[in-house]
C-alpha cells in the first residue's frame, strides 16, 4: 500500500481514543480536499470507527472514495521473525472548494 502520496495529509490511528483522530481528521481537511487514515492490526476497527464519525456525524459532504485493504510484512521485536499483519488506508475526501 505504499503510494507516492505526501505525509501530510496522512493521520496513523493508533492506541488513542477515537475523537482524537476525528479532530485531527476535522483539522487536516482545513488544509486538504483529502485526508487517508490509516492503521495496522487492532487499531483497524479504531480507523473505521474514525472514519464513519466523520462522515455520519461532523462533515456531512465529506465521503469514503476508496478504502484499501493489504498485509504487511514486518519482522516480530521478540521472534526477530517476519509477520503479516493486516492494514487498512480509508480515503476520505470533500468537494471542491
Amino acid at each position: 500500500m505504499a503510494d507516492e502520496v505526501e505525509d501530510d495529509n496522512i493521520i496513523f490511528v493508533g492506541t488513542k481514543a477515537p475523537m482524537n483522530y476525528v479532530i485531527a481528521v476535522l483539522t487536516e481537511f482545513k488544509k486538504n480536499n483529502e485526508v487517508i487514515i490509516k492503521a495496522r492490526g487492532r487499531s483497524i476497527s479504531k480507523a473505521v470507527e474514525t472514519g464513519l464519525l466523520v462522515i455520519k456525524k461532523f462533515m456531512k459532504e465529506a465521503e469514503i472514495i476508496e478504502i484499501k485493504v493489504d498485509l504487511e510484512n514486518i519482522i516480530d521485536d521478540k521472534t526477530q521473525k517476519p509477520m503479516d499483519i493486516p492494514a487498512i488506508e480509508i480515503y476520505l475526501a470533500t468537494p471542491e472548494k
